[in-house]
């Protein structure tokens, strides 16, 4: 076999392979310490819209300024959000400090 055509092979099968692989696509929902009942309900709404079409969900309190002293209050946030969540995804990762953000992972139930 010619090298130039084995070369070709294999450049075919690999973008044959790369085509099938699924691409995991992330969204972001920002929240702060305080976030009121309203803007929690429609954030969560838009989570609810994102695990239902397949996308991850990184849910993450931003914290600025002094507002660091309000740990509790993102973490109570994060976890709230993971159970009002829970029927559509499962938690990947649980909310964890990150210098002056709080993350936490979602993926979507398959």
């Amino acid at each position: 076999m010619d090298y130039k055509k084995f070369l070709y092979e294999q450049k075919k099968r690999d973008k044959a392979l790369k085509s099938k692989a699924t691409k995991v696509i992330i969204k972001e929902i920002r929240f702060g310490p305080q976030t009121d009942d309203h803007d929690y309900e429609f954030k969560k709404k838009h989570a609810e819209k994102f695990l239902r079409e397949g996308a991850k969900l990184k849910a993450f309190v931003f914290f600025k300024g002094r507002s660091i002293i309000f740990k509790e209050q993102g973490q109570i946030l994060l976890l709230r959000l993971a159970q009002d969540l829970e029927e559509l995804g499962k938690v990947e990762q649980m909310p964890r400090l990150e210098g002056k953000r709080m993350t936490m992972f979602i993926a979507p139930k398959k």
